[in-house]
């Protein structure tokens, strides 16, 4: 028996070394795989910060390309100019103003361009107050081009129920949400 507990004490010294460099080279693959995985993330991260710094860069440009640009903007959402809830259809008075404008634009005879906003009040989908949005910046934009603005010139846009300028808790706050904006571009 004495010999084969020698034995065992012997060898007890050898299976811890080999266990050890075991675990040492199971670490080190390990390490590998994570600093490798590490590279590609870092790559990944730094062709994030390129595309960001070029759309930072476009964004700084069309901002200096329009600077200067802005001529004027027309809010069509006073008491002669307003929509019922939930339609667009232009009013007499709405329609009166528009030709007010088209006039004014065409006796300046400047090279401009209209956008024209749309916007709703609160009440509603999203989907419902965008397309109503629309529907509202369309119409105004095809009244003005009847009465001459080229529709190249012009194009619309749904902002729905964003960007209040009331609060949509009162009927009045309702009624001036449900507007048109019409900003003019040199």
């Amino acid at each position: 028996m004495k010999p084969l507990k020698s034995a065992l004490l012997l060898a007890l010294p050898l299976m811890l070394s080999l266990s050890a460099c075991a675990s040492h080279k199971y670490v080190d693959t390990k390490i590998t795989g994570v600093n490798s995985r590490l590279d590609g993330q870092d790559a990944h991260l730094g062709q994030l910060d390129k595309t960001t710094q070029e759309a930072l860069d476009r964004a700084t440009s069309a901002g200096k390309l329009a600077e200067g640009k802005f001529v004027y903007s027309i809010v069509l959402s006073d008491d002669s100019v307003k929509f019922d809830s939930g339609k667009a259809v232009l009013s007499d008075a709405a329609k009166a103003s528009l030709t007010q404008l088209a006039d004014r634009l065409k006796a300046d005879n400047k090279n401009v361009f209209l956008e024209i906003q749309g916007y709703t009040d609160a009440t509603g989908t999203d989907d419902l107050n965008y397309r109503l949005g629309t529907e509202r910046a369309d119409s105004v934009r095809r009244f003005l081009n009847t009465q001459g603005v080229a529709l190249i010139r012009m194009a619309s846009i749904s902002y729905g129920a964003e960007h209040p300028v009331a609060p949509n808790t009162t009927s009045e706050g309702r009624s001036a949400n449900r507007r048109v904006v019409i900003v003019v571009l040199s």
